[in-house]
């Protein structure tokens, strides 16, 4: 089995959810500059020598806890993440330097629950005639300050792409990795269906979202994508470090 693939287990997964809208904006960077920010215990990959971080923004939708129904006032909201790659030498998967949402609860939840660093922020998202206008401020009480304004529509049919290629290795990670305030690391196992990705265009009207990070990003980036529509289930953290 690939580190790609999900993982079978035997414990039941526990929370479920759709993801929509989403676009992938992914930036090639050098991996000195990313190294420093990754915790003992995992390794940050590389594709043909490259680190790449992303910035995706998206609509989070039926948010639920297994066997429960959607909970008024948290099971909507726009989420906008930057990440990388990286693995703990068994399973490549996702490192999120940070999650802008606009439902407190869902900051509160996921930080308390999943130990990952989400953040208030203030979102908007408008669905035009052939594509979204997303704007995200973050509002977080004592985060530094990332903004990000953007119009985004797919351009083409939506398709899988292989195993080996730069945008399954982006895309195809079947877990999520963080740590808590003591430096210990937890993987997060989730399970969707193969990613159907369209290609897209995108509009950076502003983007600070690297900047707490002593990045700045260039006004396009390297790749963009687009998918319309994933449902997700994911599991409870267990420890890995």
């Amino acid at each position: 089995m690939s580190g790609f693939e999900p993982l079978s287990t035997a414990r039941p997964w526990v929370m479920g959810m759709t993801w929509l809208d989403l676009a992938f904006l992914h930036w090639r960077v050098p991996a000195s500059r990313l190294e420093r920010f990754i915790p003992a215990g995992l390794q940050l990959e590389t594709f043909d020598g490259s680190a790449w971080l992303g910035v995706v923004p998206f609509l989070m939708d039926d948010v639920r806890a297994r066997g429960l129904p959607a909970i008024a006032g948290t099971h909507r909201f726009l989420e906008l993440n930057l990440r990388t790659y990286v693995t703990d030498g068994s399973r490549p998967g996702v490192w999120f330097f940070s999650l802008d949402a606009e439902n407190p609860l869902a900051v509160r939840g996921a930080r308390a629950a999943f130990h990952l660093p989400y953040m208030d922020a203030r979102m908007r998202l408008t669905r035009g005639v052939d594509s979204l206008e997303y704007h995200s401020r973050r509002t977080h009480r004592g985060a530094s300050p990332a903004n990000f304004a953007a119009r985004y529509a797919p351009t083409g049919e939506a398709f899988a792409f292989r195993a080996g290629t730069l945008e399954h290795w982006l895309t195809e990670r079947y877990c999520l990795y963080s740590a808590d305030t003591m430096g210990r690391v937890y993987r997060g196992e989730i399970r969707h269906a193969p990613w159907a990705l369209q290609p897209a265009r995108v509009e950076l009207f502003e983007n600070t979202m690297a900047a707490p990070l002593g990045l700045t990003l260039s006004p396009q980036p390297d790749l963009v994508h687009f998918a319309s529509k994933l449902e997700v289930v994911a599991w409870l953290l267990t420890r890995v470090r």
